[in-house]
């Protein structure tokens, strides 16, 4: 594992620790790569309205948008247990991250082993503009 997916273990596991879970009890955080060298951190924030909650993912995203990092290259995510991005996650990363970017599915125990993907195939087939 190189020095900089460690890194971006690291800080989702570190974000996912600040997760808002009192519904599901399933802290998840994620941290983003910006072309820029920065590590974007979200975690998930659930509300009464489920349609309210923001996973953690969608919030890295926009923590990074709003500091004006446009273009990303890897992406960490934590939880329990390694877990794959939702489906409106995955859109979001399909219109804002090239289909060969690596995302890495690790758990909150970093003995668990990380599984390695990409978005593309993750989302082969993303709604198009």
């Amino acid at each position: 594992m190189s020095e900089t997916e460690a890194a971006l273990l690291t800080a989702a596991r570190k974000a996912a620790l600040n997760a808002y879970a009192p519904y599901s009890h399933f802290r998840v955080g994620a941290a983003l790569l910006g072309e820029d060298g920065r590590i974007y951190t979200g975690c998930n924030v659930e509300n009464a309205s489920y349609g309210l909650t923001v996973c953690a993912e969608r919030n890295a995203f926009f923590h990074a948008i709003a500091e004006g990092c446009r273009r990303f290259t890897a992406l960490a995510l934590t939880a329990e247990r390694p877990v794959p991005p939702c489906g409106a996650c995955r859109q979001v990363l399909a219109e804002l991250c090239p289909p060969k970017m690596p995302i890495l599915l690790g758990a909150l125990d970093a003995a668990t082993p990380v599984t390695r993907t990409t978005l593309g195939a993750l989302f082969p087939d993303p709604f198009a503009l």
